[in-house]
Parts: C-alpha cells; sequence; structure tokens
C-alpha cells in the first residue's frame, strides 16, 4: 500500500529535501507553498497545492485537498514551513514580529490542528514532524523573537503528543543547527561567516537540507514507531558538546 505524506514549505530546502526522499522511497507527497510557481510539476507521485497555512482557513484547505486526492488524511505530516530572523529585541518592530509568529508558531498550530482533525475524523493513525531550532534550546543572541516562536513549536509538540497518543498520532518535532538554504544564504556572505559559522560546531560544518530531511523522515518511519513528544537536535553537537577552539 502506497504512504502519504503532506509536506508544508515544500518549496524551501528541507521541504524539497523531504520530499525527493520520500519520493525515493515510494512515499506519495502532497506539497504546500504560498508561490505554486516554486512548485515542482503534478504527477502521480506529487500533489502541488498552493495555499498560506499560517491561518486556520489555509491549513483546513491543505487537508480538504489531501483528502480529495488520496481518499484519507496524509499517513505522515512533516511541516517544514518556518522564517529565520536576525534580530535583537529593541530593534523588532511589531510587525516584523508578528509576522515571525505567524510564519512559525501560526503555521504549526493551524496545520497540526487540520490535520489532527482530520486524522480524529478518520479513526486513523499518524504521524507529525515539526520544525523547532537550537535557538529554542540555548541562548543566542540577537534570536528573541525566533527563539520564542520556537519555543512555543516544543510546547505545542510535548502537549498534543500527550493529548493524542492514545489515538496512535505521532507527534515529535527536529531542532536544526545552521542550515545552509536559499532562505539563510545571506548569513555566509561575509568573507569570513563561513569559516566562523563552522567553528561553532563540533562536527566541523554547519548543516544542509538533507540533514534535516533524513532525520524527519526518519521520525515518520515505522522505525520510530515508539517516539512520541520528543525534538530531536539536528546541529551537529551544538546545544550538547562544546567544539574546542586553540589559540592560534
Amino acid at each position: 500500500m502506497t504512504r502519504t505524506a503532506l509536506i508544508t514549505g515544500a518549496a524551501g530546502g528541507l521541504g524539497q529535501a523531504a520530499t525527493t526522499l520520500l519520493q525515493s522511497r515510494g512515499w506519495r507527497v502532497a506539497g504546500v507553498s504560498r508561490d505554486a510557481a516554486r512548485l515542482s510539476g503534478a504527477s502521480e507521485q506529487f500533489l502541488p497545492i498552493q495555499a498560506d497555512v499560517s491561518t486556520g482557513a489555509g491549513a483546513e484547505q491543505v487537508l480538504a485537498a489531501c483528502m480529495e486526492a488520496f481518499g484519507a488524511p496524509p499517513d505522515a505530516l512533516i511541516h517544514a514551513v518556518g522564517s529565520t530572523l536576525l534580530a535583537p529585541l529593541h530593534r523588532t518592530d511589531e510587525d516584523t514580529y508578528r509576522q515571525t509568529l505567524a510564519a512559525n508558531l501560526d503555521s504549526a498550530f493551524f496545520t497540526l490542528r487540520a490535520y489532527v482533525q482530520a486524522a480524529l475524523k478518520a479513526k486513523r493513525p499518524g504521524k507529525v514532524v515539526l520544525v523547532s531550532s537550537v535557538v529554542a534550546r540555548v541562548g543566542v543572541s540577537n534570536h528573541e523573537a525566533i527563539a520564542m516562536a520556537k519555543g512555543g513549536i516544543e510546547a505545542l509538540v510535548r502537549s498534543a503528543a500527550a493529548t493524542y497518543s492514545p489515538q496512535g498520532i505521532r507527534i515529535n518535532a527536529i531542532a536544526p543547527g545552521l542550515t545552509r538554504t536559499p532562505a539563510t544564504e545571506r548569513l555566509f556572505s561575509a568573507q569570513t561567516a563561513e569559516e566562523q559559522i563552522r567553528a561553532q560546531y563540533p562536527l566541523g560544518r554547519y548543516g544542509a537540507a538533507e540533514d534535516l530531511a533524513r532525520a524527519a523522515c526518519w521520525l515518520v518511519s515505522k522505525e520510530a514507531d515508539w517516539i512520541t513528544g520528543q525534538v530531536l537536535p539536528v546541529d551537529g553537537g551544538f546545544t550538547a558538546v562544546r567544539p574546542m577552539v586553540r589559540a592560534r
């Protein structure tokens, strides 16, 4: 039986990598983006959906499209919608703050709610991966708004996992370190930026979208069937290990 997945933020680095990996394993994928032009063309294995899941109506629209195409709720949800914000608290205006929460926390809440409602109505189990960040787990300067949003996602994971585990709905998250994607490319623009970023990570490199995709796809696989309510760091040791820095 063909397994099905819903991937939001499917035009981004993680979304594209997760789509490619699941399709290589025989999954059918519904991919969501606000910009339909950035999604791959429709095929038997891929269903493009244009929607904004930072609203309840947008998230419900996505699940309705999945139900129509698959005949049932997707077996798995990987919610890869999000944004980054590098700005100190005193320089974060109200509009930017609210946009950050909408893109990260609101989208996670509404998409998870729509998915859970569909799974409960169909009396089916489910597998969910949300995306947090290392900045929700350790203090990193100039990340107040995004750290707050990602911290909310981790709290959502634990509470929802407790609520819906009796129905067989597993809910976990990954917490990436800095991952080089089109959304973060500006952070690498300075001449010495790449060297400085690598030095922060005990394993000596920053992340790639494929690192995150492998972790997310493992969490929705049968191999992770006894795991729920967890936040898995995918960060090269950033939050657990102090890198050795030699004086020059």
